[in-house]
């Protein structure tokens, strides 16, 4: 299976794919055979901000076409944010398309999670990543909490680093939502994980987290 990957949205996503599936390949004694093409990170959260899904599935189909070229078998969108228009996407596509909401909502439902919080852009949280994880009740942050998260989630996606800072938005509206009644908090951005990477972090922060991207890596791996 030789994988295609589009990455650059952002680089802190395609990173983790990359490692999380040569880790991945080795575990499982499989060579990985794979491809990345790069899109624009502020192209795509202009595109995700307007719901301009004609624009990005433009893009999304050229980039295809040139995984397809080179081999590919599938493609990968390395972008929660990204997926906003993979309904409109995957039909068109030249390749298949491993869905993460796919397998994010088959990983919740066995974990037999019914109601949690999530971390993302302003469209993830405010849509409950697109209302593909149904039934499962999903608790976006109150009030301003909405927007400051939003705003941490793009200075840690175009930059690539994670701060102390970036670090306390993200917690504090992670533990917000746990008071609210959520029993785990997803990760609902790839570059995300920066903020939340190590074991140290994550006890840190004070609540499980559900790693979205990393169910993605999965889901791909199981295809090798």
């Amino acid at each position: 299976m030789h994988i295609g990957l589009i990455g650059g949205i952002g680089p802190v996503a395609t990173d983790f794919y990359y490692r999380g599936l040569i880790a991945q390949a080795a575990a499982r004694g499989r060579a990985l055979d794979l491809t990345v093409v790069h899109a624009d990170a502020p192209t795509l959260l202009h595109h995700l901000a307007a719901n301009a899904q004609d624009a990005q599935v433009a893009i999304y189909l050229t980039l295809t076409k040139r995984l397809q070229a080179a081999g590919a078998d599938c493609v990968v969108v390395t972008s929660i944010g990204g997926h906003f228009c993979v309904d409109a996407f995957a039909p068109v596509s030249p390749l298949p398309v491993i869905d993460l909401t796919e397998a994010v909502a088959t990983h919740l439902h066995a974990q037999g999670l019914t109601r949690v919080g999530i971390l993302g852009t302003h469209t993830v949280m405010a849509s409950g990543m697109y209302g593909k994880l149904s039934p499962v009740e999903v608790l976006c942050p109150d009030g301003a909490a909405l927007e400051d998260v939003h705003h941490a989630y793009v200075t840690l996606a175009t930059s690539g680093q994670s701060t102390q800072a970036l670090q306390d938005v993200f917690f504090t509206a992670g533990r917000a939502m746990m008071a609210r009644g959520a029993q785990a908090i997803l990760l609902g951005g790839t570059d995300i994980n920066g903020a939340f990477d190590g074991p140290s972090n994550r006890a840190e922060c004070g609540f499980p987290v559900v790693d979205c991207a990393g169910i993605h890596v999965d889901a791909i791996a199981e295809r090798l």
